[in-house]
């Protein structure tokens, strides 16, 4: 395709100055950027290094590294934290999905929630038991799983508490990762749970598998069988590389779409039965009082969403020009079919590109040219999947599911950007 750019190329598609994603497919189109460090293509004022010779062309480098590290200038990308300061194993840590790009996350960026804290298990001692409503109770050591033929899901894995800011009754300010980041997205590899559960014979009444962890929590889930006999994995490996310890090391389960409480860290027994446990975390946690009086349990799937990551609070626009707006969305019900932006806080939208590959249950990278004009604007982003589902305006969502709930909140996000060019949360 051609790199020169017309007339026709630069009108807008919407309103608020959106081109249409063609333009992203033209190898000659510079666009500026919407981060907070400058215009595109113009050396900083203090530059001090001789460009034609810079000192690091001038002497050796530094010699190998048994495990490599990211650069000392990147130190500022890392999780945001929040735990309890009386118990500080009990929190979460935050993906800082703005300072991302593609679509998997660095294991050592990936998001927590930790009950107690991460435990030092010693993989030798580890084992994972299968027992209840099966012929033959089970137990597995980890140089015994290492053993059977392994499968891989590239998939996203979002805690049910994550965005659930969006609740609240004023627009909370933070980075976006700081709001949305409970979620990230890995290779995770490791052996089909169905093959275990094949191999220990499942009674035919059994409709349930109770999974526990071994943190000092004895976290542990209620989880219907049939899901986890379609595509669950005990997972060993994240990234290509042994599942770190505040992953779950030296396994965890791993469920395609289902919400990440029910993706069990330092997986250790799994107990098949005919009913749930009605553990604390399917109760008294996600779990939610609808308006109707009736409460939504079990929710597990989850559903399409969409966050756009730049331009996004705390980062700030240039001046007129032409920027990409660039975000994630994701599904737990399968791929994403389109992703749809709006420059004018949803009177107009316009199809964002879609970077490949489109996988289900994994992060989708979407892309949008714009023509801003340097006038106040309101950004969202809507995404629809494979099922038809699209996501709900913030509105909607609380009309459907009241204000009782703390969880699974998936309601389109709107940024306001105003004429010096600062990005903030709004509700619109």
């Amino acid at each position: 395709m051609s790199s020169h750019l017309t007339a026709d190329d630069l009108q807008p598609v919407a309103g608020g100055g959106l081109l249409h994603r063609r333009l992203l497919l033209k190898s000659g189109l510079m666009l500026a950027t919407a981060a907070a460090t400058g215009s595109v293509g113009v050396a900083p004022a203090n530059a001090s290094e001789d460009l034609a010779s810079p000192s690091w062309m001038r002497m050796p480098g530094a010699p190998f590294s048994a495990y490599g590290n990211p650069s000392k200038h990147e130190a500022r990308v890392m999780r945001a934290i929040g735990a309890n300061k009386d118990l500080p194993g009990n929190g979460v840590s935050w993906t800082p999905l703005e300072s991302l790009e593609g679509m998997i996350t660095p294991s050592g960026l990936h998001f927590e929630r930790h009950h107690n804290g991460v435990p030092e298990i010693g993989p030798a001692q580890h084992r994972l038991v299968v027992h209840g409503m099966v012929r033959q109770p089970l137990m597995f050591a980890v140089n015994d799983l290492l053993r059977y033929p392994m499968r891989s899901h590239l998939i996203f894995i979002e805690c049910g508490g994550n965005s659930n800011a969006g609740w609240h009754e004023e627009p909370i300010q933070r980075p976006v990762g700081s709001f949305h980041g409970l979620i990230s997205c890995s290779e995770w590899s490791g052996v089909p749970l169905a093959v275990l559960l094949d191999q220990a014979g499942i009674d035919p009444k059994a409709t349930w598998v109770i999974a526990e962890g071994a943190d000092a929590v004895v976290m542990n889930v209620s989880l219907p069988l049939a899901k986890l006999m379609d595509d669950a994995i005990v997972a060993l490996y994240q990234n290509g590389e042994r599942i770190r310890p505040e992953n779950g090391y030296p396994m965890r389960l791993i469920i395609p779409g289902f919400e990440g409480v029910t993706n069990v860290k330092w997986l250790r027994r799994l107990q098949i039965t005919d009913q749930p446990v009605m553990a604390r975390n399917e109760t008294a946690k996600y779990t939610e009082l609808l308006p109707n009086g009736r409460a939504r349990q079990f929710t597990f799937g989850i559903d399409a969403k969409s966050v756009i990551t730049t331009p996004s609070p705390f980062q700030k626009m240039f001046g007129p020009n032409i920027y990409e707006i660039k975000g994630l969305a994701w599904s737990g019900r399968g791929r994403i079919a389109k992703v749809e932006v709006s420059a004018d806080g949803g009177k107009s939208w316009a199809e964002a590109a879609l970077q490949d590959p489109v996988l289900p249950r994994c992060f989708t990278r979407f892309r949008m040219p714009w023509s801003w004009d340097g006038s106040p604007a309101i950004l969202k982003s809507r995404a629809t999947d494979e099922t038809g589902y699209v996501q709900p305006e913030r509105d909607v969502l609380i009309k459907e599911r009241g204000r009782n709930g703390y969880f699974h909140y998936n309601a389109i996000a709107a940024w306001s950007i105003d004429e010096d060019g600062a990005v903030s949360h709004v509700y619109a």
